[in-house]
């Protein structure tokens, strides 16, 4: 007998998709509105998804300096938000990130997502210094969650370009959630910074198709019939995690 379901896992045998600017933003708004999650949801989810992609790119155990420390630099959209979860989930799972969140918004949901890191004691950086050997000292790695594919600023608006600049000097790995800031999302880009790792929440973006790095999809819970509308062809993840390596 066959029992039909209302939702099936799409097979996936085309290429997977690298989805525009534009579609990610109407993917992103269909969950919100036709599925009813809540933002806050969502950027809790891929927030907890991208900690565990640090952990799997960047175990404890393969840091070389005694104090496993983190920076997570944070913009004023919803990619920041994203990364103060990451620092959040990060914190727990025995890591020591510090922020760097420079341009903070009015928005409650991303002051809730600052009062639970502060309330976890995770320090704040007034200024990010200018001089990089310092950053290479303090910190293993560097999580770039400054300009997402939300942002319109680009990295030519202050604080962005200083940071930027910074960030291209600096020697310790970068791991970037969702694009890496600068890039343009719906083009392969040939400068800017180069992370060593690649964070995609969702659906890879077109400018990853040129990323050479380690990279990550997280966020496993897309209804399967946005996968089928959107031909997302998402690749199958192992056992019950909520991220895969492409």
């Amino acid at each position: 007998m066959n029992h039909s379901t209302a939702e099936q896992r799409p097979e996936p045998i085309e290429p997977l998709k690298y989805l525009s600017k534009k579609e990610a933003a109407v993917i992103e708004k269909e969950l919100l509105k036709e599925y009813r999650f809540g933002q806050q949801q969502l950027i809790e989810i891929w927030g907890h998804a991208c900690a565990l992609a640090i952990t799997k790119a960047f175990p404890l155990s393969a840091f070389s300096k005694k104090q496993p420390t983190v920076l997570v630099i944070c913009g004023p959209e919803q990619n920041g938000s994203v990364g103060l979860v990451c620092a959040r989930h990060l914190r727990i799972f025995e890591y020591e990130p510090t922020i760097f969140y420079p341009k903070r918004t009015q928005i409650t949901i991303y002051q809730d997502f600052t009062t639970q890191c502060e309330k976890m004691d995770i320090p704040f950086l007034s200024y990010l210094p200018t001089e990089v050997q310092l950053i290479n000292d303090a910190y293993n790695i560097v999580i770039d969650a400054i300009l997402g594919t939300e942002s319109d600023q680009g990295g030519e608006q202050e604080p962005f370009t200083s940071i930027l600049s910074t960030l291209k000097q600096v020697k310790i790995p970068i791991a970037s959630v969702d694009v890496p800031s600068g890039w343009d999302v719906d083009k392969v880009n040939a400068d800017g910074i180069t992370p060593e790792v690649l964070i995609s929440l969702n659906a890879p973006k077109k400018c990853a198709k040129g990323f050479s790095g380690k990279h990550f999809l997280a966020g496993r819970f897309l209804p399967y019939d946005i996968q089928k509308k959107f031909d997302l062809n998402l690749p199958e993840f192992p056992g019950t995690d909520s991220l895969v390596q492409l």
